[in-house]
């Protein structure tokens, strides 16, 4: 690779890091503010202006915390835990493309930089396996604390991640099918067009990735590893100080992540209506380098955009839903999704085969027919008028 191009990429990484972790701080504060919304109060507002610092004081809490390791500990286990769940969370957004490209001459040569920590053909597979390691981090810790509550915390974080990431998978493979490419540049320029987004094509796949994507990432209704409740605080019961942090820090990355995963699969990643038009208005306009820049600015915003409604999604539903049963969850996972996602991979290979790009919706409309009927079979409570 060119010296240029490496510096760059490496510019790219760099910036690409230090938005990740400002949005997954700033997510624990908007956090707070959705659920006080909710709630019907204020939320944080006494850290700077609308409570703007509030993060940037949890974060000095956190370092200043007695950073306390239990006496019957694995000692390095217990410290390695943490912090390969941060390194996991951090890892999988390399593949993801935040945007076309910058073009830049330097030397009399034209260089051409996609917006994008690395582009390699295996994009899916590399996220799925930073993913699948991400689950160890918390059972190095459960374990490693010495605790029955972070063990049973951990085991219950196993399991609920092998049972959803079996129909996570099984979701993306229609779209891999359809594609042809497990790149997932090539999945985003697959949806050019507003209506060949995958989540027109592929509604079903969209709801159980989505539904899963709450699993893998540990959030309600999914949080059963660490019900306070059951569990006191799960696998991170003995956790303190900044490796307290670094779990909770985590979460929010993964949500992070996860909500730019399901926009660059579902819904045209940086693609927006129009787009070319605007590119090719823009590059008329104000040359083709700096239109070109500019129209990927305008792609990174939009993606973003896609980004934090998804953000905002995972918020909402923690604070509407109430927790599933462990048994519900393993129900769900096993008896509903992966039998719908493997019928979802058949239907989508027959309609490939007789050219029908729609044939996903066949899945969706029985379905809604069977309970809309099931609802209107159940039977009815009578009203019983209160008495005085």
């Amino acid at each position: 690779m060119d010296l240029t191009v490496l510096i760059v990429r490496g510019i790219i990484i760099l910036v690409l890091f230090v938005i990740t972790l400002v949005i997954a701080a700033y997510s624990t504060y908007g956090e707070r503010k959705v659920a006080a919304f909710l709630q019907d109060r204020l939320g944080p507002n006494r850290a700077g202006p609308w409570g703007l610092m509030q993060p940037l004081a949890d974060a000095g809490k956190m370092f200043f915390k007695e950073d306390f390791i239990p006496s019957q500990a694995s000692k390095w286990l217990f410290i390695l835990g943490p912090c390969l769940a941060m390194l996991t969370a951090l890892m999988s957004s390399a593949v993801i493309p935040f945007g076309d490209s910058i073009r830049f001459a330097w030397n009399n040569i034209n260089y051409d930089v996609t917006l994008q920590g690395t582009e390699i053909n295996i994009g899916v597979l590399y996220i799925f396996g930073v993913v699948s390691l991400g689950v160890y981090g918390v059972m190095v810790g459960g374990w490693a604390s010495n605790n029955k509550f972070s063990l049973l915390g951990a085991i219950r974080a196993a399991s609920q991640n092998i049972s959803y990431e079996i129909a996570l998978g099984l979701s993306i493979i229609a779209i891999l099918m359809m594609t042809g490419s497990l790149s997932l540049r090539a999945i985003v320029n697959e949806q050019a067009s507003f209506f060949e987004w995958n989540v027109f094509t592929q509604p079903l796949g969209f709801v159980i990735f989505l539904t899963c994507a709450f699993a893998e990432c540990n959030r309600t209704p999914f949080d059963l590893p660490e019900c306070e409740t059951e569990l006191v605080g799960g696998y991170h019961t003995e956790y303190s100080s900044m490796k307290l942090g670094f779990y909770l820090f985590a979460e929010y990355i993964n949500m992070f992540v996860s909500s730019a995963f399901i926009s660059t699969l579902y819904f045209g990643g940086f693609h927006y209506p129009f787009m070319n038009e605007v590119g090719a208005a823009l590059e008329t306009s104000l040359g083709a380098v700096t239109g070109h820049n500019l129209a990927t600015a305008i792609q990174f915003v939009i993606f973003f955009g896609k980004i934090f409604f998804f953000i905002f999604f995972f918020m909402w539903v923690r604070w509407t839903l109430p927790r599933f049963r462990y048994d519900q969850l393993m129900n769900l996972g096993w008896k509903m999704f992966i039998p719908l996602a493997i019928l979802n991979v058949i239907v989508t290979g027959a309609g490939l085969l007789f050219n029908i790009k729609y044939a996903s919706w066949l899945i969706a409309i029985v379905m809604i027919v069977l309970a809309a009927t099931s609802m209107s079979r159940a039977p009815k409570r009578e009203i019983v008028p209160q008495q005085s």
